[in-house]
């Protein structure tokens, strides 16, 4: 993704407007620059078009050309700021009208890609990453409480919001109009699921062949394209095809990790020997985690708490390593053909909410009439702690884990921190996420609820930055809009088979992939980051030292960080593995922001 920068205010002054973008690129300005009276812009690559008055960026500008890009300026002359929701497909971009001071952002559907902004007293700063619109001078890079326990909550910092204090970013599918001074917010695309009856194998000819087209977009040429292959679904699919596109010649990356139950090359390997691709693999090892981990966490505009980074990033690098400058990734799969158990597991409380008022009370009610003996004895126990969790509404449920809901932040958090936030905000917006879309089911709701938080916010920035370290562009095939829209019209309950996950997908990929990959439980590229923790020195002084550092910022109380390693080095050393992972990130984020490594 080729980055970009930019400023438009009421008219003071070009100086104004070209020290301004000095100061948010951190270097000299140079290259793709457009200035006038009050604007300036600077764009990497040249997917920039410039017609009278009017700039439009394309910050992913595949399969685009001058032609394209020109489309869409006369789509704006005809339709004015609702140009976007004429566009077909919709895309990222960002257009300025310097002449009646307009500016329009928007994302894709899905959001591919981010777009940061803060509107000042002098005008609209935006960029394409956080950091970079926090260099404004206008703007600022003061940290936001309330984002640090978002991050905390999420693992990641969830948008609307950014780290940052005055920064915000775009959710996927919406659009920002600066006009004059006043900001606007529109989401211009929602999807439309439907649930009447569909013809299944035409659907899945359709997927292949979305696939197939997908793929041929994205690719380069055989020699510096490439895919990620974990051996899953979604990844075996995606290199299939691109072996279908360079037959014998499709080059895949595969990352391994040399620990029992993690490790998925024996899958990858069963793609590679199907799909006969010509196959690179690496095994990341304890001492590559403390190389590579400082500077992963300070490459991130923002805080970033996924440990699957890590293998990203060493898969991308071997990519690079072989020269390969786009890789194919197969994320999105899970999240439009539901894949992930929790859908199947949140259906199964559905069936109790369904059942007659009078059912549901007589079965709690002989319940609670137990002896006491027989009452906490297994089967009743596992019985009212279903109905427990049936009666709690969506999507609050699929929270109940979470690790600011089983411990009580007071026991985390600093007083005085905590006084400066919202405990409910990070609930409140996933409800707001799921309840958004029209005459949706509860799994499509779902569906469009992870792909605000599992993908825009999460897996797509993870892959997008750590490509963007590794130094090569990243494209996802399976979340092309027609694929995208096609998972809109397959109905619930063909998608998701009573507990048979990604039924239609799999249906439809049958004879195209292994029967052992289709039948694999998901895995992905997890990393054994809480075994390697324990006996591993050197990771242990790195995520230690970061640790007791993050007690001098003043948002958690030292005795819950103690609490922390303490537990890890117990018998609970995976699940408190991942705390670990996402409180050491958090400091070395911060460090690397004071070192100015950003």
């Amino acid at each position: 993704m080729a980055h970009y920068a930019g400023w438009i205010g009421t008219g003071e002054g070009t100086t104004q407007a070209q020290s301004a973008l000095s100061a948010m690129m951190a270097y000299p300005v140079t290259g793709n620059i457009r200035q006038g009276d009050g604007f300036a812009l600077v764009a990497e690559g040249d997917n920039v078009h410039t017609d009278d008055d009017l700039t439009l960026i394309v910050p992913v500008a595949r399969g685009q050309n001058s032609a394209s890009l020109s489309q869409y300026a006369q789509a704006y002359r005809q339709y004015g700021v609702e140009f976007v929701k004429h566009l077909s497909p919709p895309v990222c971009l960002v257009l300025i009208d310097a002449a009646r001071r307009i500016v329009v952002l928007a994302t894709d559907p899905i959001g591919l890609t981010h777009v940061y902004y803060s509107q000042t007293d002098s005008g609209l700063v935006f960029a394409s990453r956080a950091d970079v619109v926090a260099r404004h001078p206008d703007v600022g890079d003061a940290i936001s409480a309330q984002t640090v326990f978002d991050y905390v909550y999420y693992h990641h910092c969830p948008s609307p919001n950014t780290i940052y204090a005055r920064v915000k970013k775009l959710d996927g599918g919406q659009c920002l109009v600066y006009d004059q001074g006043r900001v606007a917010l529109d989401r211009y695309w929602l999807p439309r699921f439907q649930e009447q009856a569909v013809d299944l194998q035409q659907a899945g000819v359709e997927l292949k062949q979305g696939l197939l087209d997908a793929v041929k977009a994205s690719v380069l040429n055989e020699d510096n394209t490439g895919a990620f292959l974990s051996g899953g679904l979604d990844s075996s699919s995606v290199a299939g095809t691109l072996a279908a596109v360079f037959p014998g010649k499709a080059k895949t990356f595969s990352m391994g990790f040399p620990v029992a139950g993690y490790d998925e090359i024996a899958f990858a390997r069963v793609a590679v020997q199907q799909f006969s691709t010509r196959s690179h693999e690496y095994y990341v090892t304890p001492e590559d985690t403390v190389d590579a981990v400082p500077m992963i966490a300070a490459h991130y505009d923002e805080p970033f708490g996924n440990s699957s980074a890590l293998a990203a990033y060493y898969c991308a690098k071997l990519a690079r390593e072989n020269g390969i400058k786009r890789l194919l990734a197969g994320d999105g799969g899970d999240e439009i053909f539901a894949g992930n158990e929790r859908y199947a597991k949140q259906l199964l409380f559905d069936h109790y909410t369904r059942l007659p008022g009078f059912v549901s009370a007589a079965l709690e009610a002989g319940l609670n009439s137990l002896p006491s003996g027989l009452a906490n004895s297994k089967l009743p126990f596992k019985a009212r702690r279903y109905i427990e969790q049936a009666k709690a509404p969506m999507p609050d449920r699929l929270q109940e884990y979470n690790f600011l809901h089983r411990h009580d932040p007071a026991d985390i958090f600093e007083d005085g921190f905590l006084r400066q936030i919202d405990i409910d905000q990070p609930l409140q917006l996933l409800r707001e996420t799921y309840h958004r879309p029209d005459h949706a089911s509860t799994l499509n709701r779902m569906l469009y609820m992870d792909w605000k938080t599992t993908l825009h916010d999460n897996d797509l920035v993870k892959v997008n930055r750590m490509c963007e370290l590794a130094g090569v562009e990243v494209c996802y095939p399976l979340l092309d809009q027609a694929i995208v829209e096609l998972s809109c019209r397959i109905p619930s309950a063909d998608k998701l088979k009573g507990q048979r996950l990604r039924w239609f997908y799999k249906q439809a990929m049958s004879g195209f992939l292994p029967d052992a990959i289709i039948n694999k439980s998901k895995h992905g590229f997890g990393l054994p980051f809480g075994i390697w923790l324990k006996d591993h020195q050197p990771l242990k002084s790195l995520a230690y030292d970061a640790i007791h550092d993050l007690k001098k910022r003043g948002y958690f109380k030292p005795a819950f960080l103690d609490h922390a390693i303490a537990m890890h080095q117990s018998i609970h050393a995976a699940y408190y593995g991942e705390l670990i992972w996402v409180l050491m990130m958090l400091e070395l984020w911060f460090a690397g922001r004071n070192n100015g490594s950003r």
